[in-house]
Order: structure tokens, then sequence, then C-alpha cells
């Protein structure tokens, strides 16, 4: 084996003992486009080390991504920003930036079924995933059972000590909670945990005045209503706003009838 590749082994060897992925397998053809380009040492050891930390940026992302149980494809992609008050477009780079998560502060989103404010949450997580930030997507029924169960099992603690781990938790329709008491203090609990120290995003049909139907008790409601809005952007799709779906399915309606000419 010549020097130049006993020395090649050795620093992909080393590289894999470094938990260096990346540069373990592109070694071979950076040293020989090192070489074609005549390049200073210093500019090689710098693209080898930049491929290395995009490698574990792209890695981070999709660990990320995978625990935050975002609904694929609702990106902003796909998401007409038209249908958002202009104050609130103009606010969107920001938001998906991750400014608001320093501050811990909330998103708020309020609508009729259908009109985009899921659609909305979960476009904000996947760019703020994006960006790095640790995001958890969840309808509130199934976190509420999550931490009832918990509370039954005298875990409580333990598991509000898990989803602070997220920097971001997507509360999806807060109003479908069935409302016993119970639900109600595990989900104030919730709140009262996060509030001044980790963001939500929130989505409900209820607008505030109705959240007595979730809390039950009027001065539990006044006090949860007071740690989310402390601190927070609310977004409000208007009732004269159409739902989404609806207009999905009248555009496929419109749609004129394309017959097979294999048929019949």
């Amino acid at each position: 084996m010549s020097v130049q590749k006993n020395g090649e082994e050795r620093v992909r060897l080393q590289c894999k003992l470094l938990r260096l992925p990346v540069m373990a397998t592109v070694l071979a053809d950076s040293i020989r486009r090192a070489e074609a380009d005549n390049l200073p040492l210093a500019v090689f050891v710098a693209d080898l080390l930049e491929q290395e930390i995009e490698g574990r940026r792209g890695r981070r992302i999709e660990r990320l991504r995978k625990q935050s149980k975002l609904p694929p494809g609702k990106t902003f992609t796909v998401f007409d920003e038209g249908r958002l008050p202009l104050r609130i477009q103009r606010q969107l780079p920001q938001l998906q930036a991750g400014d608001f998560v320093n501050r811990a502060e909330n998103i708020l989103c309020f609508g009729l079924p259908g009109t985009g404010k899921s659609h909305l949450a979960a476009a904000i997580g996947h760019a703020l995933v994006e960006n790095g930030r640790s995001v958890l997507f969840v309808p509130t029924f199934k976190l509420v059972g999550r931490l009832l169960r918990a509370k039954r099992e005298i875990e409580l603690e333990r598991e509000l000590q898990r989803l602070d781990k997220f920097e971001v938790v997507i509360l999806d329709d807060i109003g479908y909670v069935q409302q016993s008491r119970e639900e109600m203090e595990v989900l104030f609990t919730f709140l009262s945990e996060r509030y001044e120290r980790r963001s939500l995003i929130i989505t409900s049909n209820l607008v505030f005045s109705e959240w007595d139907k979730i809390f039950k008790d009027p001065l539990t409601t006044a006090a949860a209503i007071d740690r989310v809005i402390h601190h927070s952007v609310i977004i409000e799709f208007g009732r004269e706003m159409k739902s989404m779906r609806m207009e999905a399915a009248a555009k496929r309606l419109k749609r004129p009838l394309v017959l097979d000419e294999n048929v019949g």
C-alpha cells in the first residue's frame, strides 16, 4: 500500500473514531479534488469541515422532523398566504425564523373548521424545524390523554419535563377537549408550566369568550387565557372566510367531466 493510500486509510479511521461520518465518506473525493485544483491545505481542511457541519445539520433536522410529528406536506409551499391579514403576512418571515421562540411568546390561531389555521400552525412548525428548532405537533385531545395517563401513574412531573424539551408545542384544536374536570386540570397545568418559559402555537375554533366550554370554572378560564394571551401573536381567520376544504371540493366539482373513450 502506498504512503498516500495508507495515510487516507488512517485519516478515514480516525474520522470514524471521532464520529465524523461525512468526512470519512468524502475524504478520497475531496483529496482528489484538492490535488486537481492545487488547493492550499487550509482550504482543503476548511472544505472538509464545512461538509461535516452541513451533514450534521441535515441529520439533526431529519431527527427533529421525525420527532415533531408534523403532518407532512403542510408547509408554506402549498399555503395561500393571501388568506392572512396583511399585518400577519408581514410578520411571517420573523415567525418562520423563530424570533418569537427566543422570547417564549405564543401564536394563537382562531377560525372556523377548515379555514387553514391548522395548516398555518404546521407550516410555521416545519419552518422552525428547518431552522433547527425542536417542535411537537399534537392534537389537544391526544396531549390531554397523555397527561392523564401520566397523572394516574404518578408520572405527570416527568411527562411535563419530557414535553419541556420541545421549544415549541403546537396544540391543535384546543376546543375539542372532552372537558371533564380531570382533563381541564392537566391541560391548565401544562399551560402554566410553559408560561413565559416555552412557546405554544394554539389553534382553536372557539374564541376566548367561549373558552369557558373548555375550562368550565370562570377563574380557571380567566387564568388560562391570561397565560396564553400574555406575550402572544393572535391570528384570526375571519368568520366570512370560506373553508379551504370546501373550496377545494368546489374546484373539483367545477372540473369538466372527461369520458374514457375505451368505456362503453
